[in-house]
């Protein structure tokens, strides 16, 4: 029995998204920037998928910026808005943010930007009054992740994009976690930036888009052709756009009876993993994503029973599973994100995340849980044989 839970990591391309992208390269292989009928009809698709993907999030389609992924978008939004200044800044990101943006704000910081790290609580949560603390003279843009990859905190958002726009910032949130899976309005959210991933919401990789709020100013990361409004030069990957696009409108479509079904076989799996005292749960219970589960565990052997070791366990027996954040599956290190929440060096490289998606039925959770038990058991074993 295989049953694939890692879906923050990625998630499979539906099959709408696999027929167009067929469809796209077979009829409408063309360069969208040529005038000629070929470049009008690949044209035709990028837009289309501009509009699929704007109406995901209730944007105007002009506002969205196509890029290769959500790192891309993300070093877009921070990289974008400090080009602007000939003059080292102030900039002001969470402590539990994404690589794709705790490393460009660590280039900066090289380069003689001030860079505030707010601090978050015990389930990874930013105090809104900590922002406005934190506010300079010279801050130009805020970054806070809307929904934590590690452990599915949803962060307060308006809360926090409210203060921000009181005070006149840019705000940027990396969305990717979220989009497809709760409701976006951006004619509501306050917000300026916003980050997203064509294949967290089973669309291709290879393909995301930058939210950039009507009005908002950004240098470009790359010098060419001046696609995507100038922002972004290089010749759109047609096919993956597309799938981005159709992934897009789909999920906008199921989003409200998903979500809810997701919620139930998140807390299923809660409710039967409860009992296990190796297991500790990580994130907000209530500010969650909704198909996101995630636990550290005690282990009485920092190297020999780490988040990784129960990964490689659950993958024998034919489960997938992750051991954080994907970008950082390879080391063994203890997380960032679970240090920043006050866990010690021994519990942070504990950190596993089981999240759920389209295929996830009641039978894997309760597979899943009944052989990580097991895995758990005999692991736990291991480790008061060995002392």
């Amino acid at each position: 029995m295989q049953i694939y839970l890692d879906y923050s990591a990625t998630t499979p391309p539906r099959a709408e998204a696999i027929a167009l992208m067929q469809e796209v390269m077979v009829q409408q292989w063309g360069n969208p920037s040529s005038l000629h009928q070929w470049g009008e009809r690949a044209a035709i698709a990028v837009e289309r998928a501009r509009s699929q993907v704007a109406s995901l999030i209730q944007a105007e389609p002009e506002s969205i910026i196509f890029t290769s992924g959500g790192t891309e978008a993300d070093n877009l939004a921070i990289m974008g808005v400090a080009r602007l200044y000939r003059q080292p800044q102030h900039l002001i990101i969470s402590s539990v943010e994404h690589s794709a943006v705790s490393e460009p704000a660590k280039w900066l910081q090289e380069l003689g930007w001030q860079v505030t790290r707010l601090a978050v609580d015990a389930t990874g949560r930013v105090d809104p009054m900590d922002l406005q603390r934190a506010i300079q003279a010279n801050t130009v843009l805020i970054s806070v992740i809307y929904g934590q990859s590690e452990v599915g905190t949803v962060q307060p958002i308006e809360d926090l994009g409210a203060i921000a726009r009181e005070h006149h910032i840019l705000f940027h949130t990396d969305a990717v976690q979220v989009a497809g899976r709760l409701p976006l309005t951006m004619q509501q959210l306050p917000v300026d930036l916003l980050s997203l991933s064509s294949h967290k919401l089973y669309g291709p990789q290879g393909a995301g888009a930058l939210y950039v709020r009507p009005g908002v100013k950004l240098r470009s990361l790359l010098e060419g052709g001046g696609q995507e409004q100038r922002l972004r030069s290089g010749t759109q990957a047609v096919p993956a756009i597309a799938g981005f696009g159709i992934a897009a409108e789909l999920a906008a479509q199921e989003l409200v009876t998903e979500s809810e079904r997701l919620r139930l076989l998140r807390d299923r799996l809660f409710e039967q993993l409860a009992d296990v005292p190796e297991l500790i749960v990580t994130g907000d219970r209530v500010h969650r994503l909704p198909h996101h589960v995630s636990f550290c565990l005690r282990c009485c052997d920092g190297q020999q029973f780490t988040g990784k070791t129960l990964v490689r366990h659950m993958n024998m027996a034919g489960i997938g599973i992750s051991s954080g954040s994907a970008c950082n599956s390879g080391k063994t290190v203890p997380s960032p994100t679970l240090l920043a929440m006050g866990l010690g060096d021994r519990l942070a490289t504990g950190g596993i995340r089981l999240t759920l998606g389209h295929h996830t039925t009641a039978d894997d959770v309760d597979w899943a849980a009944t052989v990580l038990k097991q895995v758990l058991a005999r692991l736990s074993s291991t480790c008061l044989l060995s002392v």
